[in-house]
This record gives structure tokens, sequence and C-alpha cells, in this order.
């Protein structure tokens, strides 16, 4: 695996590898306030962002690596 490569370019804008507990806990937050909100008969959230804030987690997004990068920083297209 000393050769695998990314073949996309496009890395995570901090160093948190993944968003996968703060998803987690976005998604159980969610279906919490919809069972609460069908249970008092109000109208649920349909929408995960609208109890989360997708900004505030680990990862702030995407960012695409540029050739200049690439042969500065080779380990960042490393698997």
């Amino acid at each position: 695996m000393s050769r695998s490569r990314r073949k996309t370019p496009i890395t995570g804008w901090t160093t948190s590898k993944s968003e996968k507990k703060d998803k987690q806990i976005a998604n159980r937050r969610f279906r919490r306030r919809e069972k609460q909100a069908i249970y008092h008969g109000e109208e649920p959230p349909e929408d995960p962002n609208e109890v989360s804030n997708p900004w505030d987690f680990a990862k702030d997004g995407k960012q695409y690596i540029d050739e200049e990068t690439r042969k500065k920083f080779p380990s960042w297209l490393r698997k």
C-alpha cells in the first residue's frame, strides 16, 4: 500500500480525519426533536440543519489541492 494515492486531490480543511461523531450527534439530536414534536402535536423539523449547524463540525469543508502544492506536500495525497 505504499504506492496508493488519492485519485481526486481533495482533502479536508483541518487535521480532523472525519466528521463521523459530529454527524452522529447531529442526527441523534434531530431524531429526538422529531419525536418530541410529534409527541406534543407540533410540526417536526424537516431538515437536520434546523437543529444543528454543520459549520460547527470538526472539518470546515474540503479543498482542491493544486499541482504546486502536490509537489511540495506529497504526503497529503497518500491514503
